[in-house]
């Protein structure tokens, strides 16, 4: 008879309506987010673009059946939508630092995190995006020091503590200039002003849009994120797009088991006032739109709509 009073209660308490404090963040979303601006920070990867370089580059081509399916596809057969119905993508990645990425302390310390260790808490930070676009247009090779923190918190008030700090430099607009992009002088972040970030205003990760972290010739920043268990975001782009203060990020990341780097995306959130981006409303994402062709691979073995 306990048994079964607990099991009537208990099912009682699932068939309740929710009150108003169950249905808090619906209603934020429908008030807040449905209208907030969403700005893409992420490049998207392909087989000809900047990487480091002791790395290649990536490379795209049509998956082929593995084994024999009776009535439907033979061992090597390339999936197409004319005869299977579908098609799909085999991606040949030289390493997992390559594009927008999130690079975990795994990547140089033997006992760090991995992106699989990573917790969930690292989808929605606030964001402070620290603009040195100016320095950079007079010193290709500037890097972030700390009188350019504390000159964004003047403006701006106390960076918060777990928050994602976005350097802005503008850098990404020379993403389509491969070798160029990779080769130094470029923006970075200097030791000290990471120092800062971590040890005095408790950020979660900082980012910028170069591919490696400064120039040091022992990359001195981020041999120092790494071994002190601190994450960094590299190849963003799209910053000069967000708000300096006031917005949040969105962080999603690929999770390979005990993976070293994490192709990343990053969307920041900014007020509904905010001139750039869309909205839900706007581009509500069900259904999708079609394309403007039909999808066909290009000599890379990328999709790309093409007219027949």
């Amino acid at each position: 008879m306990k048994r079964l009073i607990g099991l009537t209660l208990a099912m009682g308490f699932l068939a309740r309506p929710a009150a108003a404090d169950d249905l808090a963040l619906w209603s934020l979303y429908d008030q807040t987010f449905r209208s907030a601006k969403y700005i893409d920070l992420t490049h998207a990867f392909a087989p000809v673009q900047p990487v480091w370089p002791g790395f290649s580059g990536a490379r795209f081509k049509p998956a082929r059946a593995g084994r024999t399916l009776e009535g439907f596809a033979k061992e090597g057969d390339v999936f197409t939508y004319e005869t299977h119905g579908f098609v799909a993508t085999a991606y040949d990645l030289p390493t997992d630092q390559y594009g927008t990425q999130l690079d975990p302390p795994a990547h140089w310390n033997p006992r760090g995190a991995t992106i699989s260790d990573l917790p969930a808490t690292y989808t929605l930070r606030p964001l402070a995006v620290i603009d040195i676009s100016p320095q950079v247009a007079r010193d290709e090779g500037y890097h972030l020091q700390v009188a350019d923190v504390t000159a964004w918190e003047q403006k701006h008030g106390r960076i918060p503590a777990g928050a994602v700090v976005m350097v802005r430099s503008d850098w990404s607009k020379r993403w389509a200039e491969a070798e160029r992009f990779r080769q130094k002088p470029f923006p970075g972040v200097s030791l000290a002003a990471l120092q800062f970030l971590h040890l005095e205003r408790k950020i979660l990760f900082h980012g910028h849009e170069p591919l490696d972290t400064d120039t040091t010739p022992n990359l001195e920043g981020e041999a120092w994120l790494m071994h002190n268990n601190f994450a960094q975001a590299e190849g963003v782009t799209n910053l000069d797009q967000v708000p300096e203060a006031g917005a949040l990020i969105a962080i999603g990341f690929a999770k390979p088991l005990g993976g070293t780097g994490g192709y990343a995306r990053y969307v920041a959130i900014a007020p509904a006032s905010w001139p750039h981006g869309v909205s839900v409303d706007a581009v509500p994402g069900a259904p999708l739109p079609l394309q403007p062709a039909p999808l066909r691979r290009d000599a890379d073995g990328v999709m790309r709509p093409t007219a027949p």
